[in-house]
């Protein structure tokens, strides 16, 4: 016996959030969504989906509300706030936070969420833009059996992989953290050593090419290098996301007494590069910290001059 889809409301329809939504209407599901970019609205509507002018509208009626916003201030207000989401849900309904924010931040809306008899999957997601767009994202997910029955047919339509970290939210965003630790270092050690080799006069294609093969690869190294060779900065996920993901890596750190004196580096070089007025380039754009320093470009000869381009 077919049970009928839910209903989704969907906020947050960014880069990641656009895919997503597409993705669930591409499964047949009804979506509602909501952006404060009209342009990013249409988008969806274009897709099939359906506007709504408010966070609110977005949640009326909705079985499942699913947020993919920039941070807990924006879940905050969007629910709690001025976007009054929570206050328009049916009991019995669930809310789904995709984005990135604390476990701290995720416990305390699950709390509130549940005195309305509303309950909250932790899922946040991995993967980029591009498998957003194909459904083919990882989910850290956490909640209770309902919460992840009830989530279900989104999980289904946007990811390839779903963890069930466990029946506490709080979970998921621990582990979507542990995620952007490595992530994040590992941009900034790509650009270190190809600054290093560039500066020692080894070709950058080059070092791309042995680096790729040998044990020093990894994920980020093969997907950021490229744009670091191509003078491509166009962001994709920008400097500036770190600051706030690296930031919330050290905040929860400091909770558990843990130091994590790799994340405090990391963290410090994407500082520099904001300060440097790159925070919304390209998070590839770390590299240029070391271009700055000492005056060369990576896929200029060693002695070019720098270029103050922003």
């Amino acid at each position: 016996m077919s049970h009928p889809l839910p209903q989704v409301g969907f906020i947050g329809l960014g880069a990641m959030g656009r895919g997503m939504a597409i993705s669930l209407l591409r499964a047949g599901l009804p979506v509602r969504g909501y952006d404060i970019n009209p342009a990013a609205v249409q988008a969806l509507v274009a897709a099939g989906g359906q506007a709504a002018d408010s966070a609110a509208a977005a949640a009326q009626d909705a079985d499942v509300l699913a947020l993919m916003v920039l941070n807990a201030e924006q879940a905050e207000a969007v629910l709690f706030g001025a976007g009054g989401a929570a206050g328009v849900l049916r009991p019995g309904s669930l809310v789904m936070i995709c984005s990135t924010v604390s476990p701290t931040f995720v416990r305390s809306v699950a709390a509130r969420l549940a005195q309305a008899q509303i309950d909250l999957l932790d899922a946040p997601v991995s993967g980029g833009a591009a498998r957003a767009a194909e459904g083919k994202l990882s989910v850290m997910a956490a909640g209770s059996p309902a919460a992840f029955a009830a989530a279900r047919p989104l999980l289904d339509a946007m990811a390839e992989h779903v963890y069930a970290m466990g029946d506490v939210p709080g979970q998921g965003a621990t582990m979507k953290l542990i995620n952007q630790e490595l992530a994040g270092i590992h941009i900034a050690a790509a650009a270190e050593a190809m600054a290093l080799g560039a500066r020692a006069g080894i070709d950058p294609q080059r070092i791309y090419e042995v680096i790729s093969n040998s044990a020093g690869a990894s994920w980020m190294f093969q997907n950021r290098v490229p744009h670091i060779l191509a003078d491509d900065y166009t962001p994709h996920s920008a400097v500036e996301i770190w600051l706030k993901d690296l930031g919330l890596v050290l905040e929860t750190g400091k909770e558990l007494r843990l130091p994590l004196p790799l994340a405090a580096v990391a963290h410090q070089l994407y500082i520099m590069a904001a300060a440097a007025g790159h925070a919304r380039l390209d998070d590839s754009a770390v590299v240029k910290v070391y271009e700055q320093l000492a005056g060369f470009r990576v896929l200029a000869a060693q002695d070019a001059p720098l270029s103050h381009e922003a």
